[in-house]
């Protein structure tokens, strides 16, 4: 990922890692184990089990314990969004300033800030509802081996 990629990041770095697995177990077809999911998408594994935790409390991955254990696409990848994806893995709350000992004033520019970061979330989930998974992957060139390898 270039540095200007990571600059221009929008929602939660989990998103990334998210999707970039999601497109592997759909890639795959069948069950893959943490290791190998963060092996391809350049994570590390403890990382990886978070965020698919998250992925399987939405309902959109499948886990099996165990030593023949892995994750598995719940979801077909024709139907989950980009958006269901965005919504399984950001932060409860949008907490990225704290002016509680900043007086009035301060209380008036966290409200207004959370105010235009919510609507800048609500562009993004209108956005995000528009592509499915599948449609995603038709944009990702598959036949370099290094992807697949």
């Amino acid at each position: 990922m270039s540095s200007s990629t990571k600059n221009n990041q929008i929602g939660p770095a989990r998103f990334a890692i998210a999707i970039h697995s999601l497109v592997w177990l759909a890639q795959s077809g069948k069950l893959l184990t943490s290791s190998v999911i963060a092996s391809k998408v350049h994570s590390h594994a403890t990382f990886l089990r978070r965020v698919m935790s998250q992925l399987a409390v939405a309902g959109i991955v499948e886990t099996k314990e165990g030593r023949e254990g892995g994750y598995s696409l719940h979801v077909p990848a024709d139907i989950l969004t980009l958006a269901d994806v965005y919504l399984a893995v950001r932060p409860e709350c949008l907490d990225f300033l704290d002016t509680s000992e900043c007086g009035e004033v301060g209380k008036q520019l966290d409200h207004a800030l959370e105010e235009i970061m919510n609507e800048a979330e609500q562009e993004t989930l209108k956005l995000l509802k528009g592509y499915t998974l599948e449609q995603f992957m038709d944009k990702i060139d598959f036949s370099e081996s290094a992807y697949l390898g």
